[in-house]
């Protein structure tokens, strides 16, 4: 029997992918991507705590950071399958490679997160913590974002096609979980900035969704079907209600805080976990590579006649 004209096997030779999906544990390259913004993200926070005198969260975000990064690392190597591939990454310098960079960035940030909450926890040596701190706060933007980056610069559909809104949206995903953890980690009276950057974060990240959606036209189904489709809406419906709660509650109640960090925190993995299902179910389906290409070539096409 042949395929007929609406059948998704004429898209390609036999109805086989066109190009080959990454072969990362979802567990582990998802798991990294979470952890990578929640560090990243949380010693923005910190830096900012410590300048304003709000202690308490300066620490245990300088301490939920640097575990943060160390899991993120230790995901990575796992998957990587062997603790010496690592090193081997920082071999190459290659400012092109959004692997080498972010082999890099991770290889910076680490002892800059280290020092930084050895430094709070022990107390001793405060300017060369204060420096860390600095330093870390300095990196941790491009922590949490460059996976966005790497992510796009594959030939995976979900993905690269939206390069431009990906960054954002991890961005905002970021924010929203360390600000999640400063609301369960931090004391009431100085949870301000991180209701504050709760709400943003929501928005932001509503935003970047719905922009990443409008550019990938027909590949947005992965986003919205499947297992990825799930975990997206289980993302906007618990950052909303942690950003909700967080700006309503969270300065009254430290069992409300609590409870709006943990749902923000849940909101941004299942982002992480959401966009790299997504992915990989663009990647599996060939109607989802060809399509855009063909939309592509009629474009031009009729922009030249």
């Amino acid at each position: 029997m042949s395929p007929g004209p609406c059948d998704p096997r004429t898209d390609s030779y036999y109805g086989r992918p066109v190009v080959k999906a990454p072969s990362w544990a979802p567990r582990d390259i998802a798991g990294y991507f979470f952890l990578g913004g929640l560090a990243g993200a949380g010693s923005v926070l910190a830096a900012g705590a410590q300048l304003t005198g709000r202690t308490t969260t300066a620490h245990a975000m300088k301490i939920s950071s640097l575990a943060a990064v160390g899991l993120s690392a230790a995901a990575l190597v796992h998957d990587l399958g062997r603790p010496s591939r690592f090193p081997h990454m920082l071999r190459v310098f290659k400012p092109t490679s959004p692997m080498s960079m972010g082999s890099w960035l991770l290889a910076a940030y680490g002892p800059a997160a280290g020092a930084a909450a050895a430094a709070a926890v022990t107390g001793r040596l405060p300017r060369t913590g204060a420096a860390a701190t600095a330093a870390a706060a300095l990196l941790g933007p491009a922590l949490a974002t460059y996976t966005a980056v790497l992510a796009a610069d594959t030939a995976v559909p979900a993905w690269h096609g939206a390069h431009r809104e990906l960054p954002y949206l991890f961005a905002a995903s970021a924010t929203a979980a360390a600000s999640g953890m400063a609301l369960v980690t931090g004391p009431l009276g100085e949870n301000a900035p991180a209701r504050y950057a709760a709400v943003l974060a929501a928005v932001a990240d509503d935003t970047a969704v719905r922009a990443a959606e409008r550019r990938l036209g027909s590949v947005a189904v992965t986003y919205r079907d499947g297992r990825a489709g799930k975990l997206m809406r289980a993302a906007r419906a618990l950052t909303a209600a942690g950003a909700a709660g967080a700006v309503l509650l969270g300065h009254r109640s430290r069992t409300a805080a609590a409870g709006a960090g943990l749902a923000l925190l849940a909101g941004s993995a299942c982002t992480r976990f959401g966009v790299f299902h997504a992915g990989i179910a663009s990647a599996q389906d060939p109607a989802h590579t060809v399509g855009p290409q063909r939309e592509a070539l009629r474009r031009r096409t009729a922009h030249s006649q």
